[in-house]
C-alpha cells in the first residue's frame, strides 16, 4: 500500500521493515540466560504555571485552573516520598536502575539524582521539559539541552531516549541519531531490539511497554493496585516461554507518584520477590541490552 508521505521525515514503515519474530536468527544471551528484564522509573517535573499533564481529580469548577494545587501535589508526592520506596526495592533486590528523567528535573531534584548516580543507575533522556515533543518549539535544542544537563550531572552523556508520553515528530529518530543517541524506546512494537533507519545512521529500538505501564493500567484503565503484579507475572511467564529458542526483552515501566503510592508499592516489590529467583533471567539496563544486541544481533541496515 502506498501511504501519503509526510512533509518532513520518513513514515514508520520506512524506518523499520516488517519482520516476523519466528523467522529471525536466534539471539543468544550469556550464561545460557533466556530473557532480560529492564525496569524504567519515569521522573518528571510538572510546571505549576501550566495545565497539569495528568489529573487524579477533576478541578471542581471544571476547565484547567492554575495553580492546580491538588493535582500538582499528587504528582509531587512521588518525588518527595514515593521515589524513596522505589529505591529501597531496587536496593533490596539489586536491580540495575534506569532513570528516565526530564532535563529540568535534574536541577529540581538533586538528592534523587545523587542517589541514582551513587548506585550507577543509567540516565535516559526524557525531554528537557514534560511536554509532547510535537509541541516543543525547537526539538533539536530540547534534545541537546537534555543531553547537556545529564552529562553535567552524571558525567555521562545519555545513550538512550524515551520521549514524554512516547511522543515523537516525523524527525525525532533522525535528530536523536544526529545528536549521538544510540537507542530509543518509544517504538513499542517488538520483544527484541530492532534497527530503525534514519537519515543519519541507524538507531536501535529497545522494547518498552504500554501494557506493563502504571500510567495505562492505573490512570487510564483504573485497575486496582494488584493488577500491576498480576499482569507483570502473566507477561513474564509468556515471554519466558517464548524465549526458549531465542532471547526476549521484557520492560516494566513505573512512575513514583503512581506505583510508588502506599497502597501500590508492595505489588511492585512482589514482582521481584518472584522473578529475581530465576537464574536464567538477566536484569540489565538499556545500555547493557544495547551492547549485547550490537554484538550478537543483525548488522545495521545500510
Amino acid at each position: 500500500m502506498n501511504f501519503p508521505k509526510p512533509s518532513v521525515g520518513m513514515l514508520p514503515t520506512d524506518r523499520v521493515a516488517y519482520s516476523p519474530i519466528v523467522n529471525r536468527k536466534p539471539l543468544k544471551l550469556p550464561k545460557k540466560a533466556r530473557m532480560v528484564v529492564w525496569t524504567i522509573v519515569n521522573l518528571e517535573e510538572w510546571d505549576p504555571t501550566q495545565t497539569m499533564p495528568r489529573t487524579v481529580i477533576t478541578p471542581p469548577a471544571g476547565g484547567a485552573p492554575m495553580p492546580d494545587i491538588p493535582n500538582w501535589c499528587w504528582h509531587e508526592y512521588g518525588n518527595r516520598v514515593a521515589f524513596w520506596r522505589f529505591l529501597k526495592i531496587y536496593d533490596d533486590f539489586k536491580i540495575p536502575g534506569v532513570m528516565n528523567i526530564n532535563g529540568v528535573a535534574i536541577d529540581a531534584f538533586p538528592e534523587i539524582v545523587k542517589a541514582c548516580v551513587e548506585r550507577n543507575w543509567e540516565f535516559v533522556g526524557h525531554g528537557y521539559t514534560q511536554r509532547n515533543m510535537q509541541k516543543v518549539e525547537n526539538e533539536r535544542e530540547d534534545i541537546r539541552k537534555c543531553s547537556e544537563v545529564m552529562l553535567k550531572a552524571t558525567g555521562k552523556k545519555p545513550r538512550g531516549w524515551l520521549g514524554p508520553g512516547l511522543t515523537e515528530t516525523w524527525e525525532t529518530p533522525d535528530i536523536l541519531s544526529e545528536e549521538g543517541y544510540d537507542y530509543v524506546a518509544d517504538w513499542v512494537l517488538d520483544d527484541q531490539p530492532v534497527w530503525l533507519k534514519t537519515r543519519h545512521k541507524p538507531i536501535v529500538s529497545i522494547p518498552y511497554t504500554q501494557e506493563c505501564n502504571d500510567v495505562a493500567m492505573m490512570l487510564i484503565q483504573h485497575h486496582k493496585a494488584s493488577e500491576y503484579y498480576e499482569r507483570a507475572m502473566d507477561q513474564f511467564e509468556q515471554i519466558y516461554k517464548d524465549s526458549k529458542d531465542s532471547a526476549r526483552v521484557m520492560a516494566l515501566s513505573v512512575h513514583p507518584y503512581i506505583m510508588g503510592a502506599p497502597h501500590r508499592a508492595k505489588y511492585f516489590r512482589k514482582i521481584f520477590e518472584k522473578i529475581r529467583k530465576k537464574k536464567d533471567v538477566l536484569f540489565w539496563n538499556g545500555s547493557q541490552i544495547l551492547d549485547w544486541y550490537l554484538k550478537v544481533g543483525p548488522k545495521a541496515p545500510e
